[in-house]
């Protein structure tokens, strides 16, 4: 039998991967950490301005918000002053009404009272841009009125409104509620 000779490494017969490495592969090896910590810098660069992006994100989806709750604030408060200082020209009206009530006067009297109200009324919602559509005698307008009878009639040209049974407002130029109406209808004409 031969024998066989069996050999533990020791420290001094560890490789050296430098020494044992071609001049070459060495290069590349540098080069490569080289690359490696060229890209960790960067990777390091896009982390922080990733963070930078997201705390700007944050900060102004929060001012948005803020802008957002102090614009309803201010519509909210615009509304109850809007309607504070409408109810403040009513007011005299209300208390015409009270005093009317409370009048022990005959029903002439009374009467006269009611229609100095209802002018007092009407002025003040007329400084309030309040305007009434005119209906009876006019061209129908779907725009500014809503036909509720059609009646049919010589006396009168077709799609004219004979006769208003509800009031329509506008307010400015805006259409508050059409005047309802009777319009005729003239096969003749």
């Amino acid at each position: 039998m031969s024998k066989v000779n069996v050999r533990t490494k020791t420290e001094d017969d560890q490789i050296d991967p430098e020494r044992e490495l071609p001049a070459s592969a060495q290069a590349a090896t540098t080069v490569e950490s080289a690359e490696r910590s060229g890209l960790d810098e960067e990777l390091q660069k896009l982390k922080a301005e990733r963070d930078s992006l997201f705390d700007r994100l944050a900060r102004a989806q929060a001012e948005f918000d803020n802008v957002r709750r102090r614009n309803i604030k201010e519509q909210q408060d615009f509304r109850e002053f809007a309607a504070a200082d409408t109810i403040k020209s009513l007011l005299p009206v209300l208390d015409s009404f009270e005093l009317a009530l409370n009048s022990k006067s005959d029903a002439a009297e009374f009467r006269n009272g009611i229609e100095l109200i209802y002018k007092q009324l009407q002025n003040a919602l007329a400084k309030l841009s309040l305007q009434p559509i005119a209906a009876k005698g006019e061209p129908f307008n779907p725009h500014l009125h809503e036909a509720i009878e059609m009646v049919e009639t010589s006396d009168a040209p077709d799609h004219q409104v004979l006769e208003e049974l509800q009031r329509g407002y506008k307010l400015k130029d805006r259409l508050l509620r059409p005047a309802m109406v009777k319009v005729a209808r003239n096969p003749g004409r």
